[in-house]
C-alpha cells in the first residue's frame, strides 16, 4: 500500500495522532515546563468565528498541561509551528521529498498540495532543516576509507567568469566525504577550494585511523605523511586512471556516483540555488543518499527519519533570507 494513501496523508486528526505517535514516544510533552505525560487532551475546541467560518474551526491536536496549565499541541518547537497549512499537507510533502530521488521543486509541491508558491517554498526549507541531522562522528574512524572530492555548481554570487578562465572559479563549490563502510555522504559549503581551507574540514570529519582517497588535485598532496591521517593514495584522472587495485581499492567512483545524483537535482529539478541555501540543499541530498534502499530504509522509514528531526528546528520565513532567493 502506497504511503500516500494512509488515513493520516488526509485526515487532520489523524495526521496530529501520527506526528504525536512520532515525537513523543513517552507521552505528550509540554513545551513551555517540559514536563512528560502530565498533560489531557482539549476535545471540542474551535477557533473564533469569521465569515469564512461562522462556526469556526476544530483545533485538533490541542493538549492542556496539568503542571503549568497551559495549552499546547505538537506542533509547539518543531518545523510545523505557527504554519497555517494542515498539518497532514505537511506530511504529504515531506513523503514527496524523501522519495523523489533528486528532489522535487517548490513549483511542483505548490502544484500537487494546491497551496501558494510562497508557502510551498518555505514548507521545503523547512522540511530540509529536518533532514540535517548535525552528526559531527568522524568518518573513517574504524580505519575505513573515505573518499573525498569535489565539485562545482551554480555561480557564485558577486563573481564574474575571467575571459578565458578555465575550472570553477566563478562557480559555488561543495566538498563531499563518503564513508565507504558506513555508505555515507557528508556535504560541506566551502568558499574556495584552497589546501588552507580543505584540509582543516577533513580533520574535522575524517578519524585517525582513516584512509583518505583523492583524485590528484595538488591541495590533498601530502595527506600520506599527516599524522592525523592513517593513509592516503589516489587516482591520475588526467592521465585517464580511474580505478587502481589495492586494499582499499584506490577510485573516488563512489563520490562522483553521488555528485552524479546531486547534480542533476539540482541542475535538472531546482535548476537554481542562491548560496545561503545551498548548504540546506546539500544536506536534502545527503538524507537522501545516507538513507537510500542500498542501507535498508525505504521511503516510508525515511519519512518517519525526516520527522523525528523536526523538533528544536523552528525556521521562520525571514531567517531563510528569503528576499535573496
Amino acid at each position: 500500500m502506497s504511503v500516500l494513501s494512509a488515513p493520516y496523508m488526509h485526515d487532520e486528526a489523524a495526521a496530529f495522532e501520527h506526528v504525536e505517535a512520532m515525537l513523543w514516544a513517552d507521552g505528550p510533552v509540554c513545551p513551555h515546563c517540559g514536563v512528560v505525560d502530565r498533560a489531557y487532551r482539549l476535545t471540542g475546541v474551535r477557533t473564533k468565528p469569521s465569515k469564512k467560518n461562522p462556526e469556526g474551526k476544530e483545533r485538533h491536536g490541542l493538549w492542556k498541561c496539568r503542571e503549568c496549565r497551559k495549552q499546547f499541541t505538537v506542533r509547539k518547537g518543531t518545523i510545523f509551528e505557527e504554519s497555517h497549512l494542515p498539518l497532514h499537507l505537511w506530511l504529504q510533502a515531506i513523503h514527496l521529498m524523501v522519495s523523489s530521488k533528486k528532489g522535487i521543486s517548490s513549483h511542483q509541491l505548490h502544484r500537487v498540495l494546491g497551496i501558494t508558491y510562497k508557502s510551498a517554498w518555505f514548507l521545503t526549507h523547512r522540511i530540509r532543516e529536518c533532514m540535517r541531522d548535525g552528526a559531527l562522528a568522524p568518518f573513517g574512524s574504524n580505519g575505513g576509507a573515505v573518499e573525498v572530492d569535489e565539485t562545482f555548481i551554480g555561480k557564485e554570487p558577486g563573481i564574474k567568469k575571467a575571459k578565458n578562465a578555465r575550472g570553477g572559479s566563478h562557480k559555488m563549490k561543495v566538498l563531499t566525504l563518503v564513508d565507504r563502510d558506513t555508505k555515507r555522504a557528508r556535504s560541506i559549503v566551502v568558499d574556495d577550494l584552497k589546501k588552507s581551507t580543505l584540509i582543516p574540514i577533513l580533520r574535522e570529519n575524517i578519524g585517525r585511523e582513516a584512509f583518505i582517497l583523492t583524485d590528484e588535485a595538488r591541495q590533498y598532496q601530502g595527506l600520506a605523511v599527516d599524522p592525523d591521517f592513517g593513509g592516503h593514495d589516489w587516482v591520475n584522472h588526467s592521465k585517464e586512471e580511474y580505478v587502481r587495485p589495492g586494499y582499499p581499492e584506490v577510485h573516488t567512483n563512489t563520490v562522483e556516483g553521488f555528485y552524479s545524483i546531486f547534480k542533476r537535482g539540482m541542475k535538472g529539478v531546482y535548476q537554481h540555488c542562491g548560496k545561503q541555501h545551498l548548504h540546506r540543499y546539500a544536506a536534502e541530498f545527503d538524507f537522501r543518499y545516507n538513507n537510500r534502499i542500498a542501507n535498508g530504509t525505504g521511503d516510508a522509514e525515511r519519512g518517519a527519519i525526516a520527522l523525528r528531526g523536526a523538533t528544536g528546528k523552528r525556521l521562520t520565513y525571514r531567517g531563510t533570507d528569503a528576499s535573496n532567493a
